[in-house]
């Protein structure tokens, strides 16, 4: 498999769960855009068969190196950037992984169980990043349990491996110069955005500007038959600023990426 036709396969699982991407990025091409996704971002668990150093490979094997390293020390994360070594169009991956030794023993219990149903080969080929979960689903007691310590881990729980956001280029863009422009449009057309932060995260001074939707919602039924409405996946913007002449910035910012994590968040009335 070359890195496009993965591409395809991801763009294809996320727009399943994410019916606003497909939406947004019409919005785009009715305005003439030619829409460039700068990256896109998966979640996984550190210390398990599908833990960073297991999935990298299979990022090698599309032609990709890692080119830095990220810490998150409150959603007690950690992850790497990915970019292509030949093909400099080619969208960037950002992969990170929760440490699962950090949370409290409660939690670590519900998601030992979890990880425990993962075969151990389960990382042979690049079709795993749209697995989705490779575990029975979860309680919703064990849900609202990895909900008041990490909406990450509850995250991961019920929607697994699969990319939890596409990113548009705005530097792509030729209607929309700026992330302030695409906030506009997508608030006039009734998208939501992640106000956490601020709408816009970073600034030219830090080389990138972030903004994101908040995650659609869809209804999950638990494996003890609860059902409720959990987060699914966001779009992202970014925009990027030349940290030399003719060389933009390819690196991630992590206080932007932190508050772009909280796209997932839970919300009132995720129950209804």
């Amino acid at each position: 498999m070359n890195h496009h036709r993965f591409f395809t396969h991801l763009w294809q699982d996320y727009i399943a769960i994410t019916p606003q991407a497909e939406a947004i990025q019409r919005l785009f091409v009715e305005r003439g855009e030619q829409v460039v996704n700068d990256h896109v971002a998966f979640r996984t668990f550190a210390d398990s068969p599908i833990s960073l150093p297991r999935l990298q490979p299979l990022l090698e094997q599309l032609g990709y190196e890692a080119f830095g390293q990220y810490r998150f020390e409150g959603k007690k994360l950690r992850a790497r950037a990915y970019r292509h070594r030949v093909d400099a169009e080619a969208p960037k991956i950002f992969l990170s992984e929760l440490e699962v030794d950090r949370l409290a023993p409660r939690v670590q219990a519900i998601l030992h169980t979890l990880i425990a149903q993962i075969p151990h080969d389960a990382p042979h080929d690049a079709s795993i990043f749209w697995h989705g979960r490779l575990w029975q689903m979860p309680t919703h007691a064990a849900y609202e349990a990895l909900l008041t310590e990490s909406e990450y881990a509850a995250w991961l729980s019920v929607l697994g491996l699969r990319a939890n956001h596409f990113t548009v280029s705005v530097n792509r863009l030729d209607t929309l110069h700026d992330i302030a422009a695409v906030n506009r449009l997508l608030k006039d057309n009734g998208f939501a955005i992640n106000a956490a932060g601020g709408e816009i995260k970073g600034s030219p001074e830090l080389l990138l500007e972030q903004s994101s939707t908040l995650a659609d919602r869809i209804l999950v039924e638990f494996s003890d038959r609860v059902t409720r409405r959990v987060p699914s996946c966001f779009y992202e913007f970014a925009k990027r600023y030349e940290e030399a002449p003719g060389q933009l910035f390819e690196g991630f910012i992590e206080g932007n990426a932190d508050r772009i994590f909280e796209s997932t968040h839970s919300r009132p009335g995720d129950q209804d």
